[in-house]
């Protein structure tokens, strides 16, 4: 039966057929983890329609070679092109094990993990964006660091393909995010992970735009879980514009991370003062 395998010299790709650049070709890695675990895997998509056609099939070519149990969901987010259309006949070509949630209106960012959360039944959830700038046959490198002890298995960008004003206002928002949160992990941005059902359900999550990287990693980074970190490729957009990039969601962004650091990051702070306030009085 076959087992996805790896080059560990940092190949973009996953071997599947070897190694796509040549010069490494023979060079592998097998997952020693396959066949441990029940696995979902989610795609938020809006106006994703060219690109999710290669994810799907990209996906199911792995998925039996990582877990016997599994699941492809996609959370067709309110799209406006012809992602629905495409959607049905994906759904009719994979069967059952494709299933397909839609939101009449756009619910935003956040609003589609959310759906692609609750909808996940299995052990492990794996996610990434609609939009094919990760390739998705590198998640056997997140199920191979998969332990007892680790909660969140977070891809980082091994070099990021973005035009450069994106790779700049991407670069400020990771850096101010992870200074205002105190979060530990080097790209929030990278929409590239790899999470424990269990976790999930002991966190709530409250953001509808993109500030929801911030805060999922956050609480996962606040709970007993361990968190490691995995370098992944990272492709250009070939369709489609992304919705980050402009001014309104820009906007609503910054709200949404100054509300979440009301809720969470000032609590958090209290919390942080209670216990130090606690260790002060103890040494006395």
């Amino acid at each position: 039966m076959y087992k996805p395998r790896f080059c560990k010299y940092n190949c973009s790709n996953v071997l599947l057929k070897g190694c796509h650049e040549g010069w490494c070709r023979g060079v592998w890695v097998t997952i020693s983890n396959a066949f441990t675990h029940s696995v979902s895997v989610f795609f938020p998509a809006y106006n994703d329609a060219p690109s999710i056609p290669k994810l799907i099939a990209d996906i199911f070519e792995i998925l039996p070679g990582i877990a016997e149990d599994f699941e492809v969901i996609v959370v067709n987010d309110g799209s406006r092109d012809n992602t629905g259309e495409v959607l049905a006949g994906l759904a009719r070509e994979y069967g059952p094990r494709l299933r397909v949630i839609t939101h009449e209106q756009n619910r935003g960012y956040g609003g589609a993990l959310r759906s692609g959360f609750a909808a996940a039944t299995k052990e492990l959830v794996f996610y990434t964006d609609g939009d094919g700038q990760y390739d998705v046959r590198e998640l056997p490198k997140l199920v191979e660091r998969i332990s007892p002890d680790v909660g969140l298995v977070n891809g980082y960008k091994l070099q990021r393909n973005d035009p450069q004003h994106r790779i700049w206002i991407g670069s400020a928002y990771n850096a101010f995010a992870r200074f205002l949160f105190r979060v530990k992990i080097r790209d929030i941005d990278c929409d590239f992970r790899l999470i424990r059902r269990a976790l999930l359900d002991d966190i709530h999550l409250i953001s509808t735009s993109g500030t929801i990287c911030v805060e999922l990693v956050r609480k996962i980074e606040l709970t007993p879980w361990r968190v490691v970190e995995v370098g992944v490729g990272h492709y250009p957009r070939l369709h489609g514009r992304s919705q980050f990039f402009r001014v309104r969601s820009l906007m609503q962004t910054l709200y949404q991370l100054t509300r979440l650091y009301v809720i969470v990051g000032l609590s958090d702070s209290v919390d942080r003062g209670r216990r130090r306030l606690q260790w002060i009085t103890e040494r006395r």
